[in-house]
């Protein structure tokens, strides 16, 4: 919605123009009307009142200014705040100016234009990222797993060897599984995320407690596959940088949306480390799906990664 002339609303120029009018106004009254006499050579007296009436009209000229220009510095301020990891958020300045107005207007309109045009770049981006993942754990499932396992049968007699190519074979299937899970295309959010908790659990000796709850929720394939990665990202890092012994994973409908909390005991994120690319990642599928993801750890007391999907729109 552009922004149009509002009665009674002075523009930006106007006002500083009026600022500059009435301290020149004064300035001049002052001149006139005052009994103040100036001589040649400036005697010390007249040199201080000159001084005085200059440091005063300054004075009165930068309070002027600075309520003119205030709405201008909340506006960069605003502006800066700007997450674009976090859309949907716009810029509101309320009782400006007609020029401060129509500039945050123009942000609020390319902010939609960039968020858009992100949104599809990303969503392009994301699901051809998903195909190259499928099809790398076909390609680990049926041609390398075929092969570990014909090289298993034929080490009859060499049990530490065929150990060995059980368990790269176990790797093997377990990395597919992490590319593309099975589960979650043929048996839903619900049994994929319960089977991620417990793959998690027994690959890393991890502790992983879930509470998946979704009645009467139908989410969509792109949440679904959203929700799955954030929870499978937050799980990894839990086993990488956390020293963690317990994590718990909840997933519950929320307002007819969609929560999803993994929270851990682990020592938590360094107040001062830059995010990672996970939570970057983490954050750009949320973006696509509507949702948000945040953050919250403390040092020694863990961390916790919630992800909100809001309801879908036109849904009652």
């Amino acid at each position: 919605m552009r922004s149009r002339w509002r009665p009674g609303r002075l523009s930006l120029f106007t006002r500083v123009v009026l600022a500059n009018a009435a301290v020149l106004t004064v300035v001049t009254l002052l001149l006139l009307f005052s009994p103040i006499e100036i001589n040649a050579p400036v005697t010390s007296s007249q040199a201080v009142i000159l001084v005085v009436g200059f440091l005063v009209s300054l004075v009165v000229s930068v309070a002027l200014l600075h309520r003119v220009v205030a709405p201008v510095r909340r506006l960069a301020e605003t502006m800066r705040s700007v997450d674009p990891l976090e859309p949907g958020r716009r810029l509101s300045v309320p009782g400006t100016d007609a020029e401060v107005d129509a500039l945050a207007t123009a942000f609020n309109e390319m902010l939609d234009r960039l968020e858009y045009e992100r949104r599809e770049s990303a969503r392009t981006a994301l699901a051809a990222q998903e195909q190259e993942r499928l099809r790398i754990a076909r390609e680990l499932h049926d041609e390398v797993g075929q092969v570990l396992t014909g090289v298993m049968l034929e080490l009859d007699e060499e049990p530490q060897a065929r150990e060995a190519v059980r368990r790269s074979l176990e790797d093997v299937r377990r990395i597919a599984r992490e590319l593309r899970p099975e589960t979650l295309d043929h048996l839903g959010l619900q049994s994929a995320m319960r089977s991620l908790c417990i793959a998690t659990a027994s690959h890393a000796r991890l502790r992983v407690v879930p509470q998946i709850d979704l009645a009467g929720i139908e989410p969509s394939d792109e949440v679904e596959l959203a929700v799955y990665r954030v929870a499978q990202e937050s799980l990894t890092n839990i086993v990488r940088h956390a020293h963690a012994s317990q994590a718990l994973v909840t997933l519950q409908g929320v307002d007819g949306g969609l929560r999803l909390v993994v929270r851990d005991d682990g020592r938590g994120l360094d107040p001062h480390g830059h995010a990672g690319a996970g939570l970057s990642g983490m954050r750009e599928r949320a973006m696509l799906v509507g949702g948000r993801v945040t953050v919250t750890s403390a040092a020694g007391k863990g961390t916790e990664v919630r992800f909100d999907v809001p309801k879908p729109e036109g849904l009652g």
